[in-house]
């Protein structure tokens, strides 16, 4: 329970302060066109608060924080008196129009670079990107990938960490290759690779994308040695103790802990004989894993323990920090690559290449707020560019309901040279608003389906 209120909390926070900063786009460029604004609302429904300032505004916090809104003065909504009309949005120009509604999206955009300039003159903690594994026969391996290499590039990408590589690779759905740059463990060699996707599978709801083409970042050393216990677990209940080494299972001598956790999950109830070096003597235990239901149906054995990692190599671990100056280049950078991938991801949603299940809504992006806030201010800071720059985008999609359909009924007036009939806008607003709906109730299925 405390899980869910703290998730939903942090929703509330992230979602309130990325609708502020939409609608105040808005809001500041209609102001600076001379429109009066009536209403600046973060919210839908009922006021909870209100307050009118002094420039006439009424400014609104509402009891539905799922939207917010900026409401103009304009004839074709209320009656303007003849004085006003010069401040009614219907009768500014073009230009200042499509400028008031792309301002919305453009203020997400320019909310991202400053979220992540913060973040990179805070620094965040990472680890070079660097091969542990590859798979035989996979794609990676059929393109001369080698364990111990260090990604640099991909397809002119830079890639300094994991999570670089991972937007990198994602945004090659539906491609028919991928470039990578690499440095080569030994000779420090930059070689350059490409790897054929005609024949990549990869499916975001059950792999990650470097496993899928037959890559495994490197991780240091997972020790057979027990260094958590969890309360009430099958391992306190067989006697494990920490520091506890496992040398065999069933009589069987293990040497990786995957044995350990292979044997664990295929004996849900059912006894296990653990051989364990506890102050320098051998001793057998019996473990009794519990059972746990997967999402799927699967039925597992878990026994509450959790080995002991070795540290990062010091050369291995980095700190994404950079002064003031350099970090608006790096912040501008990391924006724009999240907007080419994002629209990638749009793109090739409407055409196939990414399957309509990807698609998540309020519940995932809740469980991403609740979990990047309890890691800390740079990793929530960083999750509230990435939902910006998605909400940007979604908005400039050419939608009657959304920015981009408002920009588009613009765009046919400026060609030809009258606007569009009330009634075309109509039958767009019901279209748009019916397909908005249809997207949405897809991503809350999809958000429950994961739960």
């Amino acid at each position: 329970m405390t899980g869910i209120l703290w998730n939903l909390g942090a929703f509330l926070i992230a979602l309130g302060i990325l609708i502020a900063v939409h609608e105040f786009g808005h809001f500041w460029v209609a102001r600076r066109c001379g429109v009066f604004v009536e209403r600046f609302s973060i919210g839908f429904g009922k006021a909870i608060w209100q307050k009118k300032g002094k420039d006439g505004t009424e400014y609104t916090l509402a009891m539905i924080p799922l939207g917010g809104y900026v409401k103009m003065l304009d004839e074709r909504v209320d009656d303007v008196p003849a004085h006003r009309r010069n401040q009614a949005f219907n009768n500014k120009k073009l230009w200042q129009r499509s400028a008031i509604v792309a301002a919305g999206p453009l203020a997400n955009f320019i909310f991202a670079i400053a979220a992540y300039w913060v973040v990179y003159l805070i620094g965040v903690p990472a680890v070079k990107p660097v091969i542990g594994e590859v798979a035989p026969q996979s794609i990676a391996a059929q393109a001369g990938i080698a364990p111990g290499m260090e990604l640099k590039t991909i397809s002119g990408i830079k890639t300094a960490d994991w999570e670089s590589v991972n937007m990198a690779m994602i945004s090659h759905i539906g491609d028919e290759k991928m470039v990578i740059t690499a440095t080569e463990q030994d000779s420090g060699r930059t070689v350059e690779k490409t790897l054929d996707l005609s024949t990549w599978s990869f499916d975001p709801e059950t792999e990650r994308v470097m496993v899928s083409l037959g890559m495994k970042p490197f991780t240091p050393e997972i020790t057979l040695s027990i260094s958590q216990l969890v309360d009430d677990g099958a391992a306190i209940a067989a006697n494990m103790r920490l520091n506890d080494r496992i040398v065999a299972i069933d009589g069987q001598a293990v040497d990786k802990w995957q044995q350990v956790v292979d044997a664990v999950r295929s004996h849900p109830e059912q006894a296990l004989v653990v051989d364990v070096i506890r102050d320098g003597n051998r001793i057998a235990l019996t473990l009794t894993p519990k059972s746990k239901e997967l999402a799927s149906g699967e039925v597992i054995g878990y026994a509450g323990f959790a080995p002991t990692v070795e540290e990062w190599p010091a050369s291995y671990r980095i700190n994404l920090q950079y002064g003031p100056f350099e970090a608006v280049g790096k912040a501008a950078e990391k924006t724009w690559q999240l907007v080419t991938l994002t629209f990638d991801m749009v793109t090739k949603l409407i055409t196939g290449d990414v399957a309509v299940k990807n698609l998540s809504g309020p519940i995932s992006i809740a469980k991403g707020a609740g979990m990047t806030a309890d890691y800390g201010l740079v990793y929530f800071l960083g999750f509230l560019a990435l939902i910006s720059v998605n909400l940007g985008i979604v908005n400039l999609l050419p939608l009657p309901v959304l920015d981009g359909g408002h920009l588009m009924f613009f765009a046919i007036e400026a060609v030809t040279r009258r606007p569009v009939s009330e009634r075309v806008q109509d039958i767009g607003y019901r279209v748009g608003s019916a397909i908005l709906v249809a997207l949405m109730a897809v991503a809350l299925f999809n958000d429950f389906t994961r739960l």
